[in-house]
């Protein structure tokens, strides 16, 4: 197997589960995976998960790691040593899941303010693949604004919506169809949800 790079980027828009079961995957699959969190990301683990953040590292080597074949890097959001922060290392590109609209404008201003926003700038001037995440309802004109001027830069914009075409039964299979279309914008297999005509 071809194990590739991967940049994780979980923010503090609602919907952490959906970052979590993306990293869980590409660990399964055997990647690396370079994991930033910032910090009203670890206030939605709080509040979404009821996770206990006070040891931060075991808590995501016990959430995270398992038992899966990949390898997890954690970097807090000022640490720039991160690999990912250069256009040198060869990332394979980076997910943002899910993206506050914060985030969204950060990245779609070339902010580079955190870790994080320098990670997906990389992305972009470098032309790897960025899938962006929302999980945001409505969204103002600001919001769709910034959108649109990443994805005309090439950036992948994929909101938390979920398809009802596989008749889900469960919360799961309702966060394994987002997190499926994620992993399919980046081309990593997967067996999360039946595809139509399947």
């Amino acid at each position: 197997m071809n194990k590739q790079k991967w940049a994780v980027g979980i923010t503090g828009a609602s919907g952490a589960i959906y970052g979590v079961r993306v990293v869980q995957e590409l660990l399964r699959a055997g990647h690396i995976v370079h994991l930033m969190i910032t910090e009203a990301g670890w206030q939605v683990f709080r509040d979404e998960l009821d996770w206990h953040t006070d040891d931060r590292e075991a808590l995501l080597q016990e959430k995270l790691q398992q038992d899966f074949s990949g390898e997890l890097h954690y970097w807090g959001l000022r640490d720039f040593n991160c690999p990912a922060a250069s256009g040198s290392y060869r990332c394979d590109g980076m997910i943002v899941v899910p993206c506050s609209m914060g985030t969204v404008s950060g990245i779609a201003h070339g902010a580079s303010g955190n870790l994080l926003e320098r990670v997906a700038d990389v992305m972009i001037k470098e032309g790897r693949r960025l899938v962006i995440v929302p999980r945001e309802t409505p969204l103002n004109a600001i919001q769709l604004e910034n959108m649109l001027k990443l994805s005309r830069l090439g950036v992948k914009i994929l909101p938390a919506m979920p398809g009802y075409y596989q008749k889900p039964q469960t919360m799961d299979d309702l966060i394994n169809f987002v997190v499926g279309k994620t992993l399919d914008a980046i081309d990593v297999p997967h067996s999360l949800f039946r595809r139509w005509g399947e």
